[in-house]
């Protein structure tokens, strides 16, 4: 049985995110709920480690709990950026998103408001929204001061490029595809037999106990997504990795303005890395993904998100 997740400590952590600056990697996503914060003050302690110019976007709202559209208000948001300029140690946040609200947030434009009046006050420098589905994208982007949309998109999750990538480019929104190797299943060192740490959501959120469906192997059922793994390795070239290529496909969408994989040792982070440098994706290769994503996945996701 292979043991997948659990705890990372610090020292791996942060030598992960030194890779990264070594490898030309200038963005990086946290939030202030990952690790209570914990996640802001490691990025704040290699801000000050290393001279590189960098930028770091966060997230706020999941810290409400309960998590409701009417936590959402001036009083809560406020204390959260304060928490997080706090944690990351400056004056100003670059880019900050809201986390993944409940839908009827997008339909409240006094929440955005509050996010202008922050924007006024110097305490936040740009903000966006990081979302479930494509109607909430959709919503979003009709405030014309949300910069980007974070969204899952992968080759298991491929209906943002439908509607919303042609959307969000005319408003000229960024977007941030975020679980772009499916929580793993794309990476292709899952098995059957993988067993995942109690804390992991892979172990307790694949019906949506906890949260959103979608946020765990994007939605699609873990053995279907194994054997449609198998069906896609083929196409891997040879000397790139499954995740490689997976990274690569996202890169195909103009529209996208960078992926965010996870990773917590160095030789994820390099192995990451080197997509962004390998050729792009023959068009037959390209045909024969969709033909795979059409008959195996799309029945069980695209309507749902």
């Amino acid at each position: 049985m292979a043991a997948v997740g659990g705890a990372v400590r610090d020292d791996e952590s942060l030598a992960a995110l030194h890779k990264a600056l070594d490898l030309g990697v200038n963005f990086f996503d946290t939030a202030d709920v990952y690790g209570d914060g914990h996640s802001e003050r490691l990025l704040a302690r290699l801000r000050r480690e290393r001279s590189d110019k960098f930028h770091i976007a966060t997230k706020a709202g999941r810290r409400l709990n309960p998590h409701t559209s009417g936590g959402y208000n001036r009083q809560n948001l406020t204390a959260f950026i304060e928490r997080s300029l706090k944690n990351l140690e400056t004056d100003c946040l670059e880019l900050v998103q809201l986390h993944c609200p409940p839908t009827s947030v997008y339909y409240r434009p006094e929440v955005f408001g509050v996010l202008d009046e922050l924007v006024k006050a110097g305490k936040i420098r740009y903000y966006g929204v990081s979302v479930e589905r494509v109607e909430e994208a959709l919503k979003a982007i009709e405030y014309p001061n949300v910069q980007t949309v974070q969204i899952i998109f992968n080759l298991f999750r491929q209906r943002p490029a439908d509607v919303f990538f042609a959307q969000a480019k005319k408003k000229h929104v960024g977007i941030l595809a975020r679980v772009p190797l499916a929580s793993g299943l794309l990476t292709g060192t899952l098995r059957r037999d993988s067993a995942f740490a109690r804390d992991d959501h892979r172990a307790f959120n694949r019906h949506g106990e906890s949260f959103d469906r979608g946020e765990t192997f994007a939605g699609v059922d873990y053995t279907l997504g194994l054997e449609t793994v198998e069906q896609i390795r083929p196409l891997v070239p040879k000397r790139q990795t499954l995740s490689q290529f997976a990274l690569r496909w996202i890169q195909m969408f103009p529209a996208v303005t960078c992926s965010i994989p996870g990773a917590k040792r160095p030789d994820q982070v390099a192995e990451n890395a080197r997509a962004a440098d390998l050729p792009p994706i023959p068009a037959a290769k390209m045909k024969a993904l969709q033909k795979i994503y059409d008959e195996r996945i799309k029945p069980g996701v695209h309507h749902f998100w």
